[in-house]
Formats: C-alpha cells, sequence, structure tokens
C-alpha cells in the first residue's frame, strides 16, 4: 500500500445541506493550484462553471471521462474521481463524498483516492458524518471538523403524487420509474424537469434551469441528485426506496436515503422528506425516519479497496494486482468492477496476450479495458468493443483509424427518434467521446473532440426538447400557477374567433355557449382545462345569455330539417334549443340544449321564455290554424266532440283522412261544425284539412314542427306517387300513379256532387282535371273514392258516371248526449 504523504490533512464531515462542497472550492481558489475530485461529471461540470468565473477560462481546468477541456496555463482542475491526475502535483487536492467508498460499485476509487491524492500544501476529505470511523484509521494525521446542517430537514409523511407541494424533487431508481412519474405530474401539475446521471452536462444544465426559473414546479430524479447537485428543493418525495445495484435489488441503505433526502432545504431554508407509499416495502419506517431526522447515520466500518498502482510488467501481474487483498481491516476487496472483467475476457485471447508484452504495451492494455461502459451493454458485448479499440491501439500506428471512428460518430448525428433513442445515442457517443479525449489513442484528437462535444450538445439539445415537449405541458402549469394564485387573475382571452387562450397557450375554442378543450390537449387534461376555462368563462357566457334572452325575433331561426334528429333553434347560426315531442305532435316542446347548462337557472329560464314565445308567435303568423286549434282544445265552452277532434288534428298536423275522424265528425252538432269552419278547417269529402296550412310557408313550418323532412315543391298540385311529400301527411292524397293536393281533391268532390243529378248518370265537366294536371286514371280512381260508378257507353262518347251512395249522407243534429258519452269525448279531447 502507497505510503501516506504528510501534508495537512483535513475530513470535514457532516449531513448533506452543511456547505461542504462550498468550503473546499473557496479553500482550492486561495491555494495558487488545486484539484477536486467528485462523484458525478455533471457536478464537476457545475464546479468548473463557478470556478471559471472567477478565475478564467484560461486558468481552469475540466477532466472526465468524456469530457477534457485543459488549457495550457491551468491551475486548477475539477475532475470526476476517476479521471484526476494524481501524477500532477497541486497546492490543493479534495475528494468528494468520500463515503462512497463503501458502495461496491465504484468504492475502490474514492478509498484509493482518500489513501493516496495528496495536495502540496493542504487535503481535504469532504463526506458523512459516518466516514468518522474510517478517517481515524486510514489517515490518523488529518483533523476532523464536524459540520452541521444549516437547516432543518423533517420528514412529511406520505403523500400522493398528486397532493405533492410546489418545488418537490421526486427520486426514482430507473429510467423506465422516472419516465412513469414524469409523465404522471404532466398530466396532474403540468409536467416536471429530469434529471438523471446519464444525461449529459447540456441536457442536464437545461432541465435544472426550467425547475430553477420556475418554468416547472417539480423535479424527477434518480439517486444522482443526493450527491452534491444545487438545486432549490423544498421537499424529497421517493418514489421508491429499492434499487438495482448492478446484481440484485436492494432497499437503499438509511446512509443513502439521508443523501437522498438532504437535498431538501437549501443554506438555512427548511426542507422535508416523505415517499409516495404509507405502507408496504416503500414506506419509511420509524427508525429510518428518526436517524434521517438527527443526521444520526450508521456508521461505515468497512471501505472497499483495489491496488490504485497496480503491477503492469504483464497482464496475469496486472490481474493478480488488482485482485489482491488489502493489508488493513477496515479495507475489504472491491468486488470485480467492469474494467477488471473486460480485461479478464480479453485476457483469454491468445492476440491480445501476444500484444501485451511489456509494461507500456500492458498499460496501454488497461487503458483501454478502462474505457467505460456508458451504454450499459454488460461485460461480454463490451469486452467485444474494448477489444477491437485494444486492436487498433496495438497494431500498426497505434491509432483509431479514423474512418471507423469518423464512421461510427456519423451515425449517431442524428436528432429524430424518441427520448429513449436519443438517450442511446448519447451513451454511445459518450463512449467515442472518451476515445476522443485519449490523447495518444487517435492522430488528431483534439478534431475529434470537438466533432464529438458537438454531437453531444447537438443530440443534449434534441433530447432537452424532446423531454420537455414529452414531460411538460406548459399550457397547464400555467393553469395551475394562475389557479393557485387567484381565481380572478386568470387571464382567459376571447379571440373573434372564439379561440380562448391564456396568454399565448391555447385552451380551446369558445362556440356560443359550448366550451371546446384544444385538441392537442390529452384526456387527462381535459377536466381541468374545461373547469378553469368554464370557470373565469363566466362572465362571457352570462352576457350571451342575457344577449339570447332579448333576442329580436330576426335573430332566431329553425335549422334544417332532419327525419333522424330533432328540428334545432337556431340563434344567429347557433344551435341554442331543439323541438321535441309534446302532447300535440304538430306543437313540439322547445327544450334548451345542453350547452346553455352553463347559465344560471334564472337567466335559463328567461331563454326559455323567449324560445318558447318565438315559437308560438311563429304558429300564430305562419300557420293559425294550428293555434286556433290548440285555443279550441283548451276552451271549456267549446263542447267535448269539438276539442276532440281538434285534438286529433293536431296530432296529425292540422289534416288528415276524414274516415279515422268519422265518429268524432258525426258527433259534431251544427255550432260545432260552424265554429269549426271558423278556426279554418274544412270537412272535405275524403279528408279533413285546414287550407291555409297548404301554403309554402305554413307548410314548410308545418313539415319542420312534425319533423316530416323534404317536402314537395312550392305551388305543387299534383305529383308523381314516388316524389317526395306525395303523401296524405303533406297534404296530398295519393290516387294511382299520382298524389293530389287535398284542397284540390274536394273542389273535384263538390263540382262532381253538383253535377249529379240524383242517381241518373252524368258526364262531368273535364275542364277542372285537366287544369290541376290529373290524368284519366287518377280522375277514375278519384271518382270511385268519391262514391261514383263508371258507366259504359259507346266508343268515342265521353265517361259517364253513375252515384253509388258511397259517401256519407248528412245527418239530423245529433241528439242531446248522455253523461257517459260526454265523458268519452271529453276524455278523447284530452280534458
Amino acid at each position: 500500500m502507497t505510503q501516506l504523504s504528510r501534508s495537512a490533512v483535513t475530513a470535514v464531515l457532516g449531513p448533506t445541506n452543511t456547505g461542504k462542497t462550498h468550503l473546499a472550492v473557496e479553500r482550492m481558489c486561495a491555494h495558487s493550484s488545486g484539484m477536486i475530485g467528485f462523484p458525478l461529471r455533471l457536478l464537476a461540470r457545475e464546479v468548473y462553471d463557478r470556478v471559471v468565473a472567477t478565475k478564467g477560462e484560461n486558468q481552469v481546468a475540466l477532466i472526465t471521462g468524456e469530457e477534457k477541456i485543459c488549457p495550457p496555463d491551468a491551475r486548477w482542475f475539477l475532475c470526476t474521481a476517476e479521471s484526476m491526475p494524481l501524477e500532477r502535483q497541486t497546492g490543493f487536492v479534495a475528494i468528494d463524498e468520500a463515503q462512497l467508498g463503501a458502495t461496491p460499485e465504484r468504492g475502490h476509487v474514492f478509498t484509493d483516492r482518500m489513501l493516496r491524492a495528496r495536495g502540496r500544501d493542504e487535503t481535504m476529505i469532504l463526506g458523512s458524518e459516518a466516514l468518522r470511523p474510517m478517517v481515524e484509521a486510514l489517515v490518523p494525521e488529518a483533523e476532523i471538523i464536524g459540520r452541521p446542517r444549516f437547516s432543518t430537514l423533517s420528514y412529511a409523511g406520505a403523500r400522493k403524487l398528486s397532493r405533492l407541494p410546489r418545488r418537490s424533487a421526486i427520486v426514482a431508481f430507473s429510467a423506465e420509474e422516472v419516465y412513469a412519474v414524469a409523465e404522471a405530474l404532466r398530466r396532474l401539475r403540468g409536467g416536471a424537469a429530469v434529471v438523471m446521471g446519464a444525461l449529459s452536462p447540456r441536457t442536464r444544465n437545461a432541465q435544472v434551469e426550467m425547475f430553477q426559473a420556475g418554468e416547472v414546479d417539480y423535479l424527477v430524479a434518480t439517486d444522482a441528485i443526493g450527491m452534491g447537485l444545487n438545486m432549490d428543493v423544498a421537499h424529497v418525495a421517493f418514489a421508491s426506496l429499492r434499487k438495482f445495484d448492478g446484481k440484485k435489488q436492494r432497499r437503499l441503505t438509511v446512509s443513502e436515503m439521508a443523501q437522498i433526502a438532504g437535498r431538501a432545504g437549501r443554506h438555512q431554508r427548511d426542507g422535508s422528506f416523505g415517499s409516495l407509499h404509507e405502507d408496504g416495502p416503500n414506506a419509511f419506517t420509524p427508525e429510518e425516519v428518526l436517524a434521517i431526522e438527527s443526521h444520526r447515520m450508521p456508521r461505515v466500518e468497512k471501505l472497499f479497496w483495489r491496488e490504485g498502482e497496480p503491477d503492469l510488467s504483464s497482464v496475469d501481474a496486472l490481474i493478480a494486482s488488482l485482485e489482491r487483498k488489502p493489508d488493513s481491516d477496515v479495507l475489504r476487496a472491491a468486488p470485480e468492477a467492469v474494467d477488471l472483467a473486460v480485461l479478464k475476457r480479453l485476457a483469454e485471447q491468445s492476440w491480445v496476450r501476444d500484444r501485451a508484452r511489456g509494461q507500456a504495451a500492458v498499460a496501454r492494455l488497461w487503458a483501454a479495458c478502462g474505457l467505460p461502459d456508458f451504454r450499459k451493454l454488460g461485460a461480454d458485448p463490451h469486452a467485444r468493443f474494448v477489444g477491437r479499440v485494444y486492436g487498433h491501439l496495438s497494431e500498426g500506428r497505434g491509432a483509431v483509424p479514423h474512418q471507423w471512428f469518423a464512421d461510427e460518430i456519423a451515425r449517431l448525428d442524428r436528432t429524430d427518434g424518441d427520448v429513449e433513442t436519443l438517450a442511446g445515442r448519447i451513451a454511445a457517443a459518450r463512449s467515442w467521446a472518451y476515445i476522443a479525449h485519449r490523447a495518444d489513442w487517435l492522430e488528431d484528437p483534439l478534431h475529434w473532440a470537438e466533432r464529438t462535444r458537438a454531437i453531444e450538445e447537438k443530440l443534449s439539445d434534441a433530447l432537452h426538447a424532446s423531454l420537455t415537449q414529452r414531460f411538460v405541458d406548459k399550457r397547464t402549469t400555467m393553469l395551475l400557477r394562475q389557479i393557485g394564485a387567484s381565481a380572478d387573475a386568470l387571464p382567459v382571452t376571447i379571440a373573434a374567433d372564439g379561440e380562448v387562450s391564456i396568454e399565448e397557450h391555447s385552451l380551446g375554442t369558445l362556440d356560443g355557449f359550448r366550451f371546446s378543450v384544444a385538441s392537442d390537449a390529452r384526456a387527462a387534461d381535459k377536466r381541468m382545462l374545461l373547469a378553469a376555462a368554464e370557470k373565469r368563462l363566466a362572465s362571457e357566457l352570462q352576457r350571451r345569455g342575457r344577449a339570447l334572452a332579448e333576442a329580436k325575433d330576426a335573430d332566431i331561426a329553425l335549422g334544417e330539417p332532419d327525419p333522424d334528429a330533432p328540428v334545432a333553434l337556431l340563434w344567429e347560426t347557433l344551435t341554442v334549443a331543439h323541438l321535441v315531442p309534446d302532447r300535440n305532435a304538430a306543437l313540439p316542446q322547445v327544450k334548451l340544449d345542453r350547452a346553455l347548462d352553463v347559465l344560471d337557472v334564472s337567466l335559463r329560464g328567461a331563454v326559455q321564455a323567449r324560445l318558447d314565445r318565438w315559437l308560438a308567435d311563429r304558429v300564430v303568423e305562419t300557420a293559425p290554424p294550428l293555434a286556433k286549434l290548440q285555443a279550441a282544445t283548451r276552451d271549456p265552452d267549446a263542447g267535448a266532440p269539438l276539442r276532440a277532434l281538434a285534438n286529433a288534428l293536431l296530432d296529425h298536423g292540422g289534416m288528415m283522412p276524414r274516415r279515422a275522424a268519422a265518429e268524432l265528425v258525426e258527433a259534431l252538432d251544427p255550432p260545432a261544425r260552424k265554429a269549426l269552419r271558423k278556426l279554418g278547417i274544412t270537412i272535405g269529402t275524403l279528408d279533413i284539412y285546414a287550407s291555409a296550412l297548404l301554403k309554402p310557408g305554413a307548410a314548410r313550418l308545418r313539415r319542420d314542427l312534425l319533423r316530416l323532412g323534404a317536402g314537395p315543391a312550392e305551388g305543387a298540385t299534383v305529383l308523381p306517387r314516388n316524389a317526395p311529400g306525395a303523401d296524405l301527411a303533406h297534404g296530398f292524397r295519393p290516387l294511382g300513379t299520382q298524389a293530389v293536393r287535398v284542397d284540390l281533391v274536394e273542389r273535384i268532390a263538390r263540382a262532381a256532387h253538383d253535377s249529379r243529378k240524383g242517381r241518373a248518370p252524368f258526364t262531368p265537366d273535364p275542364a277542372l282535371a285537366t287544369s290541376i294536371g290529373l290524368t284519366p286514371d287518377t280522375l277514375a280512381r278519384l271518382m270511385a273514392q268519391l262514391g261514383f260508378r263508371a258507366i259504359r257507353g259507346k266508343e268515342g262518347e265521353p265517361q259517364r258516371w253513375a252515384w253509388k251512395g258511397l259517401t256519407p249522407k248528412p245527418k239530423a243534429p245529433a241528439p242531446p248526449r248522455d253523461n257517459a258519452f260526454a265523458a268519452l269525448a271529453d276524455l278523447m279531447a284530452g280534458k
């Protein structure tokens, strides 16, 4: 084991939110030169940017596996722990998060840096209070300084995702879980920023900036946020308390929980932590809560170790030294890392052993095995990739071929695809960036380092845009923020075309009284958007309701008839009501459209009264017989027979076959018949009808009221039998191949009866039938229905007819009705 340096060593130990990293940066900048090793590339980049702002770009270096910015005059170095150039002497050295030496995956790296990395004047070890026993055992000369947390960290219990406070960070432990939580927050709270260790610094910074700037109120992250990333988080919620450690799923240690939970709160502002689960394996135990709140972590009793300066004399010696057991009782051998696993696999190949002869060649092989598995392919696939790289490094000019490198990164220079695809390309680009930053692996490393950096930035920008598009709904965020501030502050605007928006974010369209949510809003957003918009649109809807209640007659109209749907009432082309069946078919009821339910009760009543009045006035003006028949049904002086017939006529739209109402007609006394004529009703030989309803305007209204659909052409007297409206419902009597308007049928019937003389044969004047347009066959059918029989004459003579007496004969006035008949008549009249 390497002998420890005798420079001043200070161990700054304590919980999170103690400013340890900030202290180390200040101490480094106070020295003429310095170096800090960080656990994350993201954190190294964050501190690099901060130091550059004070020292200048030409004085500060950034060294990570995939990024190397190292000006010739650099004096301050910000690195990942693995990339610290320990051969370089600096006045100050610090190792951040040194307690990670207890983790199996990378613990040996932090342990090695704690043992070997020393500054010329000062060395600082930063870590958790739990690391104290290890510092005392391994670095006995170190001065240990405890740092208390600046603010209080308290347990807030379990909360559902929908009830998390603003400025919360939700921690998950897989990309799938991170995406699922972020998607749920997009639906519930407008979105979230996403931070994962696999993101490039550019993407991570863009996502964090969204959160810091308040564009989103939530952050979803892996445990990467537990490593000192500075964010303004008030609450940390654990989506899970289990993680995959590379070999198995396990529960987080209390130290890991505390490390992550400690991100809540900033400086002297208190923070809280909790979970999304009240019980089960993902809920905190009381003992864990107490330990985190009191910052009493289980002490680290062992650190993982692996030889930091392995024997490079041969491949076997290298493997043996990497597998050597530690000498100290507080150290234990590190599990086999990816680099050692790759080395062992390559060592099994004879061509590798043939080329790896001598210390320089072995050192080159070991450097190639250090290529990280950014794509998480596993030891065997990654070993094949490393083997190909080493093959090029150990032959010819000892460099990766230009064409292979160029072809591989060209395949990655694409920004199409979803979040997972872009993240995969960035992971692959990190491997090539790592190669490009090895100065002796490429013939033109500066060019390819810049090229890979440009591709990674391009992909990072695309990934940030894709993450934002997928997991952030700025419209919903704006809505929630405005509603949360004040209901009156929601700045809803309505454009001339009905578009409803809040600032530049379109919510939907207001068409009359119906608000339609924007088509690009996902289903889960619609209820919230609808509620928010309708709440703020109340005044506009009330204004429209009052305008409808006071609308002029000319602004209201009936919609186009549709036999399969109720007739609509339109207000300035907007459907506001429908005609639905009532007691009498010809006088339907006005039913307000459901869109008007947004109006208050009194205003809906006013609108209902206005539309009822409009329809009643329209009937009186255009089809007066219907209004008169309705009045007759309610007139107690009209008599039961007349009221019953009036009801029957209303059910048939003011005209019906006489035989269908024969008993009702026979029950009419002379005063009732006279009253019926005053109503405009004709009791014809074949039909009972109101001539006024055959006029074009009345006919159209009647068709709309009865939902008859298309009718005959205006002014038509005779129709082909298959023409629209060629039936009694439209006022036409079918006769053979033709249909004749009922009032004209009655004219022909009267002319025929006026022409006959008893039962003697007669010849009717054909001029009337001819002027109407009746064919001989139609006239013959009509005469037969009128009660006449044809008499054969000599060929060439006009057709002669004789009276058969089939039509009803006038009867004497009906005798006074008994009570039973009167009751029946009243019942038929609907009384």
